[in-house]
């Protein structure tokens, strides 16, 4: 297979040459199983896009993946096909020998014995023809088995993220993502509406699709009806002296039975194929897409230079402007490098052009030893704290002690339940900013690399652990000291301390040299330094002095840039976030969401005797129903197709299934004729009626299917669309806690793959169980209307079925759960390599991960291999009750051939011959049923998640509150969980109206917990908070919410235009949106964009810089004018010079507001009316700044550190 990629891409290439033009539009769709759409309806719209795109070139290595796959598996295939030939070919044999057997009823003068020997050459080709059936089954899944592991193991190796996914899934993640600022602002309705709108538009898709499959299967049922009945008319018509006899009248059934089967599997093969034909392209268009390019990074490892550029040009697409221009820089071994600019000058690119993201321009980077790395946005596994650290490395305590107390960890391990055992959640949901980026720095510091790529690791960190970490990690006398290491940073006051500056502007190197030398230039750096230093504060020389903490954002601004507008420039690159991903994943690491359940694992490194610390296990073990699926769930499944629908569908299918038997029996009656009558006086009317009924009964069969199968059809649809408005208006509506404790995969993938199962899957089950059921039925009620004797050899055979089918099916549902259970693993680990690509690349951890993706694969293997074999196990017991009756019914026509006539043997065997198929395909049914039925089982399940307090109640706030702003807590209470202590542990305090309020604290300190428990994120546990009077437990929580406005820490924003962002109810008119824009300084950005307020942003605000997106959500607090407004360290993501802007806007917008400003940066509170300082979950000191300065108490010592000494020091 290898060989075959390497051709392919070689021709690939050519043809590559020969288009120059590249184009942007053949960007990979990735097709996942659990489309929620019915993967039918995708390739219908699939079509239809290919043939709007057809004008554009798809350039891609074509049509090599099956070749490919045929050759490494042909010998299974060569072996199954013979199998399936021999089979066939013994299916003709049935008829004839039917033929036989009608003809010895016929005929008394045959001896007995042949008749016997008949009956057992049935048996025996049936029997024959199971054993080649099931052993050519068993080769065709493993065959399936061994091609999806071949696939997804090269996916896996060529891991780029794939673009593709249906757009109400899209919208579903990045709600879950998002979930908290649509709680903040009360947003929900809007989403939901959005969720609605799509889904209502899938559900059409789904209910024509539905329609055209009814009228198809309508059209196949009648095919072998309307054949016989053609063709029994003909043969009686053309001429007087053909009369219908037993002999050829139920040989010929037996024929054209044989065709009901393939005409019936037709409609799903040529289904199969369209969704195979679309997989494969989409295969074929990512595995033969080019691999990241690394050829312009060179090691060497007797080069004299740690790190050198020569002309180095890199852009992140070649769609795209360069982003990093002619860059010519040396870095010597043991260097600690600076790399500074503003926002968007390409800092990041930089490093990531270093480590072989970026596609080479022209130039090149030649780079000696290993490299280890810090993103900006860390990246966190999914496990312990030490496993994050150890990253696949030995165990050597003494060093791993040294990193955590250098990387300031110690006191957050203090806090964490667990220890470093503790486990961190999907992306580490449960660290704060500043513990993620710690954690990813002890990652690197463990790991004994020559080169440290450190993009912006104290950027999220507070003042006092900034230093800590300069000092004991990155410093001349730092853990890293004599290694080589760049640097990107906002601090200005590490700079002192660094061996050389590169000051990057535009992708290109403005200035460079050491801190002295910089400032004797009196170039741009010193200039900007200047400006920094005046706007600071009078003490220059606290600023320039190592022991003086000052701002831990000081950014130069470039000359060029204007401050109204700080914003429009950054917008000419990519911004920095791309960094994170290769050059085609670029796409937020929230894009390939797990699409199954996330499992996590199991802490087992706790000894078996001790029990993990309560807390310590975040993420619950995914629940795995066992035993048999409770009876109300079909039930409720049958319920929301509703009663009425069950009882046509039900009476639909009966009413069928009597016409069956009614033409069976009348083709019986008419072969009697041939008894009764010779050719020469057979009358006209007589043969015209014969002819007639079957002919109409035929009709009938066909007529009752399309109508019963038109009516499921609906009444599917409509128990699609009720399961999952409930699973949506009760995800939107369960409390924080609850995202807390369960990974977004999981509950992405009960709208994913759970949804999908009840839109396409389940219903189809259904309809093929009941069909077959009555198929059974009535095929067992017309051989024993023929021989009553019959009965005795149905009872025991019976019992056999059933406990037969019994044990199957608790095995099969068992091993389907553990299926899903073990393919989850394999679709987190997937999302995190996506997510964490440029770091695994980075260590060189490639081939780890490739093992860690085999065996959890491996795992998955075991699961798919017993459950087809247990298949097979059942197969075969099955088709050999199906044979048994076909042997004792052909014995019972031998034993009584005296007594009947050949019409009833041929109307007997021929029923008794299809009934194999049938009981096999009525098992597989019911466990499918069984196994999809779980899909409602587990929607159920979310469906019944407990409620956070009702969004509006009876008792609604007075109008126009609050209209002082007004807070007061009195003993205030809160948990995370009710498994875990308080969090804020009896806050008592008194806000003034328009008060400004700065909230001060360690990590850990209870600053977050205060502003969610202001939002009711979080419930009292006891104590209360009341605004204005207003108790704000006695209120709706949207009431609550509308009323308050926050600037979270986290910029999220969602997929859709910016006006969207905004405003998502188009509550305000256009003017006051740029009035709020052009007061946040975003005015300039957005009038450049051509499509002003309508630019879409991507998924996360992905194509917004950082810092963009932090104004975008000033904006959005500017338009809601509430009288409470709550910052939670709003300007961690932007430079100084923007910072300061937003402090003025704050300061003269909010003036009439009460703010409340949680900082990590102490100058950003400095002109506030109170300080409260919070440890531990309790206020230890409330004042004004002043007050708190003059005593010696945590606050002045704070200062302190940051180097403030009076309030005037630092207020801008």
């Amino acid at each position: 297979m290898a060989g075959e990629l390497q051709r392919a891409r070689q021709a690939f290439q050519k043809r590559q040459q020969k288009n120059t033009q590249r184009n942007p539009g053949a960007r990979l769709h990735g097709l996942d199983k659990n489309q929620s759409q019915s993967q039918d309806v995708l390739v219908l719209e699939e079509t239809k896009k290919n043939k709007k795109k057809s004008e554009t070139t798809k350039d891609f290595p074509k049509s090599w993946l099956v070749k490919a796959l045929f050759k490494t598996f042909y010998v299974i295939l060569l072996k199954s096909f013979l199998l399936k030939l021999v089979y066939d070919v013994l299916m003709f044999l049935n008829p004839q020998l039917l033929k036989l057997l009608i003809s010895f009823a016929n005929d008394r003068d045959i001896y007995l014995w042949t008749g016997y020997l008949y009956s057992i050459f049935f048996f025996a080709v049936a029997l024959i023809q199971s054993v080649c059936l099931q052993y050519y089954f068993k080769l065709c899944f493993m065959l399936g088995m061994k091609v999806r592991t071949t696939i997804m193991a090269s996916v896996y190796k060529k891991v780029k993220n794939m673009k593709y996914k249906d757009n109400r899934l899209k919208i579903m993640n990045e709600v879950l993502s998002g979930i908290k600022i649509l709680k903040y602002f009360a947003w929900e309705p809007s989403f939901q509406n959005q969720v609605h709108d799509l889904r209502k538009k899938e559900l059409r898709n789904l209910l024509t699709f539905g329609q055209l499959q009814s009228v198809m299967i309508f059209l196949l049922y009648l095919t072998p009806v309307l054949v016989s009945v053609i063709t029994f008319s003909v043969y009686v018509l053309v001429d007087s002296n053909n009369i219908l006899d037993a002999e050829k009248a139920f040989t010929s059934i037996t024929l054209f039975n044989i065709l009901r089967f393939p005409m019936s599997m037709l409609p799903m093969i040529v289904s199969a194929m369209l969704q195979a034909s679309v997989s494969v392209e989409r295969l074929e268009k990512y595995l033969g897409g080019d691999d990241l390019d690394t050829s312009a990074i060179r090691h060497d490892c007797s080069f004299d230079k740690a790190v050198q550029f020569s002309e180095a040009s890199f852009t992140w697409d070649h769609d795209l402007e360069v982003t990093i221009q002619d860059v010519n820089l040396d870095i010597m071994p043991g260097q600690l490098v600076a790399v500074v600019g503003t926002v968007g000058s390409g800092k990041s690119s930089l490093m990531s052009a270093m480590l072989g993201e970026m596609e080479n321009v022209h130039g090149h980077i030649t780079v000696k030893g290993t490299v280890a790395y810090v993103p900006q946005q860390s990246w966190i596994q999914n496990g312990t704290i030490k496993d994050n650290i150890l990253f696949g490395s030995e165990l050597d305590e003494k060093k791993y002690q040294q990193v955590l107390e250098a990387c300031a960890l110690l006191p957050d391990l203090e806090v964490l339940p667990g220890g470093d055992l503790a486990e961190i959640g999907e992306k580490g949901i449960n660290l704060s900013g500043g513990q993620k980026h710690r954690i990813s720095l002890a990652r690197a510091t463990y790991q004994n690399s020559d080169i440290y790529i450190l993009d912006d690791p104290l950027s999220a960190v507070d003042a006092h652990v900034g230093k800590h970490i300069f000092n004991k990690v990155l410093g001349p006398n730092g853990l890293l000291k004599g290694k080589t290491r760049l640097l990107v940073t906002h601090s200005i006051h590490f700079l002192p301390q660094v061996d050389e500056i590169v000051v990057l502007g535009n992708g290109t190197i403005l200035e460079k040299g050491s801190y002295s030398t910089l400032l004797a230039k009196k170039g741009l750096f010193a200039k900007n330094l200047k400006t920094f230093i005046k706007q600071t504060g009078p003490k220059d020389e606290a600023t320039v002095n190592e022991d003086s903490e000052e701002d831990d954002y000081g950014l130069m601004p470039s000359v060029e840039e204007i401050p109204e507008d700080v914003a429009s420039l950054s917008m000419k690159r990519e911004n920095s976030f791309h960094r994170t991903f290769s050059r085609s994943s670029r796409s937020s690491s929230r894009r390939l969401k797990s699409l199954k359940d996330l499992k996590t694992r199991n802490v087992n490194i706790l000894k078996e005797e001790e029990e993990p610390v309560k807390g310590q296990k975040l993420i619950k073990k995914e629940f795995i129903q066992t035993g048999k699926v409770k009876f109300s769930i079909y039930l409720k499944y049958l319920q929301a197709i509703g009663w009425c629908s069950i009882f046509f569908i039900i009476f639909g299918f009966v009413l069928y299934s009597v016409s069956f038997i009614g033409s069976n029996l009348w083709l019986s009656a008419w072969t009697r004729d041939s008894k009764t009558f010779n050719s020469t006086n057979y009358p006209a009317s007589q043969r015209d009626l014969r002819v007639g009924v079957y002919g109409a009964l035929g009709l009938a069969q066909g007529i009752f299917v399309l109508i019963a199968n038109l009516w499921s059809v609906y009444g599917s649809v409509h128990a699609a669309n009720i399961l999952h408005k409930q699973l949506l208006n009760n995800i939107l509506r369960v409390p924080m806690s609850f995202f807390d404790t369960t990974p977004i995969g999981r509950i992405v993938n009960r709208f994913a793959g759970d949804i999908s199962t009840v839109d396409d899957t389940l219903p189809t089950s259904l309809r093929s169980w009941v069909l077959c059921f009555l198929g059974i039925t009535s095929t067992l009620v017309m051989i024993c209307l023929a021989t009553p004797v019959f009965v005795v050899v149905i009872i025991p055979l019976g019992i056999i079925y059933v406990s037969v089918q019994i044990f199957y099916v608790a095995t099969s549902r068992q091993l389907r759960r553990l299926d899903s259970v073990t393919r989850s693993p394999i679709y987190s680990h997937f999302s995190e390599t996506v997510s964490g690509l440029s770091v695994i690349r980075a260590f060189e951890h490639q081939e780890r991960f490739l093992k860690h993706n085999e065996m959890a694969t491996d795992t998955n293997q075991k699961c798919v291999f017993s459950w087809i074999t247990s298949n097979r196990w059942l197969a075969v017991r099955l088709e050999l009750i199906g044979n048994l009756i076909v042997f004792f019914s052909s014995l019972m026509m031998v034993i009584y051939r005296d007594t009947l006539s050949g019409d009833t043997v041929g109307f007997v065997l021929s029923n008794a011959l299809s009934i194999t198929q049938t009981l096999n395909w009525l098992v597989r049914m019911t466990s499918e049923i069984e196994t999809n039925i779980v899909a409602v089982e587990r929607i159920n399940e979310y469906i019944n998640v407990e409620n956070e307090a009702p969004w509006v109640t009876d008792k609604r706030p007075p109008e126009g509150w609050p209209s002082k702003g007004e807070i007061r807590f009195s003993n205030y209470q809160v948990r995370y969980r009710p498994e875990l202590d308080l969090v804020l542990k009896g806050i008592t305090c008194d806000i003034k109206s328009t008060e400004k309020i700065g909230v001060v604290g360690r990590t850990g300190a209870g600053k977050s917990s205060l502003t969610n428990s202001l939002f009711r994120i979080l419930e009292a546990a006891g104590g209360q908070i009341t605004i204005d009077g207003v108790d704000i437990a006695s209120i709706g929580l949207h009431d609550l919410r509308e009323k308050l406005t926050i600037i979270p820490q986290d910029p999220i924003l969602f997929s859709g235009s910016l006006r969207m962002n905004l405003d998502p109810f188009n509550n305000y008119s256009d003017e006051e949106i740029w009035k709020a824009l052009e007061l946040a300084h975003l005015k300039s950005f957005v009038d450049g964009l051509q499509a002003g307020l309508s630019y879409e942003v991507t998924e996360g605000g992905d194509n917004l810089s950082i810092g963009q997106r932090q104004l975008l959500c000033l904006a959005r607090a500017l338009l809601q004018k509430s009288k409470i407004l709550i910052m939670d360290e709003a300007t961690a993501a932007v430079d100084l010079e923007t910072d300061h802007l937003i402090q003025t806007t704050i300061q003269t917008e909010f003036s009439h507001c009460t703010t409340i400003t949680i900082a990590h940066r102490l100058h950003t509170i400095m002109d506030s009316d109170k300080v409260m300082v919070l440890d531990n979950g309790k206020i230890v000191e409330y004042g004004s700044p002043e007050e708190l300065l003059k005593n010696t108490g945590p606050f002045y010592f704070m200062a302190q550190e940051a180097g403030i000494e009076n309030t005037n020091c630092t207020a801008f």
